[in-house]
């Protein structure tokens, strides 16, 4: 049984939470939080500890560190804990600034650490699935990725202001998927972006709504379709383009169930929230982070997290400067 403990118990701490106490190779030893009355309720709950950050790190015992405090402290939790010799697994982004990012893998790299990033979509097993069918050759070469991810409604602004922006904060999910199923380095970045949703989040500095434009060597491209507002639930939609046909992930409805009759075929809304949308692919995360600490490698790790770093980053240059920018 190896043993577990969770930095940051918001709303993702949670999720984690309770897929490490329900896993059979896992313990959640304890929980910390910068405000000690949401750790202990956390911990109240799991029937474990709750504990300030450093003794978190220091426990003996501990095996593996879920790191999902906000997204400042990710770095100097990350090289504590590999300084530690304890298997980590992160929520994204890396950092905000990427030249600090690129400084801490190097950093982790020379320590030998064993790093997996939350890009959570990687597990989601119908995204899984089409990978897999994509590497199997179902449709030949890969010429085009296109990805829908709309929230169904926005944030909160103090959210926004703290969040690193519309493409560090959400679309960088989306470059994840690009490089994964692309398969191939991204050598260009286009982004045009707006906001037409709340102008309050254009108060805040950000943005709400973007389209952009991926592009690799040999002219092979994704386009994403990113807002923070789709006013009828948790738009998540991946196509990619083959050679020999087109493999596509619809939304996952509330149920399954239809109903036809004379007035027509009508079934039940999409899936409102990511946390319902990507249940399971959380609890495959976790199950991945246990097979890591007896032995797999990340599936997912620093180094990707800084890639989809450096394409935000370039989507925002992008933005600024209206053309195309390198990565």
């Amino acid at each position: 049984m190896h043993q577990i403990a969770l930095i940051g118990v918001g709303r993702i701490g949670a999720i984690h939470a309770a897929s490490i106490a329900a896993h059979p190779r896992l313990a959640l030893a304890c929980v910390a939080d910068a405000v000690p009355a949401a750790a202990q309720a956390l911990a109240a709950r799991h029937a474990t500890e709750a504990v300030d950050v450093d003794t978190a790190l220091a426990m003996p015992g501990i095996a593996g560190i879920v790191i999902a405090s906000p997204t400042a402290t990710h770095v100097d939790l990350m090289l504590a804990a590999a300084r530690n010799g304890q298997a980590i697994f992160c929520e994204k982004p890396v950092d905000l600034d990427l030249a600090r990012a690129w400084s801490a893998a190097e950093t982790l790299d020379r320590m030998g650490a064993r790093a997996l990033i939350g890009f959570n979509r990687r597990f989601d097993p119908h995204i899984a699935s089409l990978r897999d069918r994509l590497r199997e050759g179902a449709i030949g070469a890969v010429e085009a990725v296109h990805i829908v991810s709309h929230d169904p409604a926005t944030p909160p602004i103090d959210y926004v202001a703290t969040s690193g922006g519309l493409f560090r904060d959400m679309v960088i999910h989306d470059f994840d998927m690009a490089r994964w199923l692309i398969d191939a380095p991204i050598t260009g970045v286009f982004a045009h972006a707006a906001c037409l949703v709340d102008p309050a989040i254009a108060a805040a500095g950000d943005v709400d709504t973007a389209r952009t434009i991926l592009t690799t060597a040999d002219g092979r491209m994704c386009t994403i379709s990113s807002s923070r507002r789709s006013g009828y639930g948790y738009d998540q939609r991946i196509e990619v383009f083959g050679s020999g046909g087109l493999l596509r992930v619809d939304n996952v409805a509330q149920t399954m169930v239809e109903h036809w009759s004379a007035k027509g075929r009508r079934y039940a809304p999409i899936q409102h929230f990511f946390l319902d949308r990507y249940a399971e692919a959380y609890r495959r995360e976790i199950a991945h982070f246990a097979d890591m600490l007896d032995g797999a490698a990340p599936a997912v790790d620093h180094h990707d997290g800084v890639a989809a770093l450096a394409l935000a980053e370039a989507a925002q240059r992008s933005i600024a400067s209206g053309r195309m920018e390198p990565v």
